[in-house]
């Protein structure tokens, strides 16, 4: 999938970026957008357990890219020292929410670990105390095309809570507030590059499996965005990539579709499909774009948003190269996977 091309007139000067946990899915899905982006430059990858190897040792395919270098990897701490204009904090939430941003720069944060406003959430809902509670006003929560940054320090969103606010805040006004529903499917990519039992092959092959069944830590982060809990349960899907959220509202007018097209008419990533369209994994798979459908139960009147995503492009790394963008003046596509028409 070719990314997006932006003429260079039309960007800032380049950006040197660090991306510290480099070596994992949604850092590697980063660099990889990053090395597209006319503006930006990689200065350093950050990984502990890779520091001293080239990139290389990730993937064959980095040692031939055929374009910008590639620097061998350093510490993470090395990384963060070394005055890069945007970092990419890819760290296990925990991790991240010990980290100490630098004075300046853009920093776009792909954990959960500053998404919450209320410290008392992380103990709740991710199951540790956070230790830097004050510092949690300074991170703004941002879906470029619903909630655009608005500071230098990014909480970018989850995958399941990205999907389920494109298809809800839109129309948050327009349906009961009560009764929500959120049943979403996604790829075992989702859960990360570390190995657990979960997501083992055994487990996750000719098998679909609910879990974390009403404490997912990304139902706070839909609840705080739309001002109202829902019901939200998450599926393991027999995939490598992809997520697909099905929301089930009540409507209170019958506004819904216009309402929908209207807050996505000018998105370059989010269309909103024609009636009798379906959204559909593959299209969305390995791009940064996201589909949405919209229909009635006829025999309950209710209303059916559907989302369908890539939980490493929309729901991680190309959110988050979107909102950098955003931040730094970019054009809000630069770098992203966009274009094209895959089989």
């Amino acid at each position: 999938m070719a990314a997006n091309g932006e003429s260079m007139h039309d960007l800032q000067p380049m950006a040197y970026t660090a991306i510290l946990g480099a070596s994992g899915y949604s850092g590697q899905e980063t660099l990889d957008r990053v090395l597209s982006h006319p503006a930006l430059d990689v200065l350093h990858l950050g990984s502990d357990t890779l520091a001293g190897r080239p990139a290389s040792a990730l993937d064959p395919r980095l040692g031939r890219t055929g374009g910008k270098p590639v620097p061998d990897f350093v510490t993470n701490a090395e990384a963060l020292a070394g005055g890069a204009d945007l970092i990419f904090l890819c760290f296990g939430h925990e991790d991240a929410a010990s980290f100490v941003p630098p004075d300046s720069g853009v920093v776009v944060d792909l954990s959960g670990a500053h998404r919450l406003k209320d410290s008392a959430g992380y103990e709740q809902w991710y199951g540790f105390a956070h230790p830097r509670p004050a510092e949690l006003g300074d991170w703004c929560y941002a879906i470029p095309e619903l909630v655009p940054p608005s500071g230098r320090l990014i909480a970018n969103p989850g995958c399941y809570a990205t999907a389920a606010l494109l298809a809800l805040l839109p129309i948050a006004d327009a349906i009961e507030r009560t009764g929500v529903v959120v049943d979403a499917k996604s790829g075992v990519s989702g859960a990360g590059r570390a190995l657990k039992p979960s997501s083992h092959a055994g487990a996750v092959l000719e098998n679909v499996t609910p879990y974390r069944i009403g404490s997912h830590q990304h139902a706070p982060e839909i609840a705080l965005a739309l001002g109202f809990p829902v019901c939200f349960v998450p599926h393991l899907v027999p995939l490598r990539r992809g997520l697909v959220a099905t929301c089930y509202v009540v409507p209170t007018e019958d506004t819904l579709r216009e309402r929908l097209e209207a807050r996505y008419a000018g998105s370059p990533a989010v269309t909103v499909l024609p009636e009798g369209a379906v959204p559909d994994i593959t299209r969305v798979h390995g791009t940064d774009a996201a589909e949405i459908g919209l229909y009635e139960d006829r025999a309950t009147g209710r209303a059916v948003v559907v989302c369908a995503i890539d939980n490493l492009g929309k729901g991680a790394a190309g959110q988050a190269l979107q909102n950098a963008n955003l931040a730094l003046g970019h054009p809000e596509t630069a770098g992203l996977r966009l274009a094209g028409i895959l089989v």
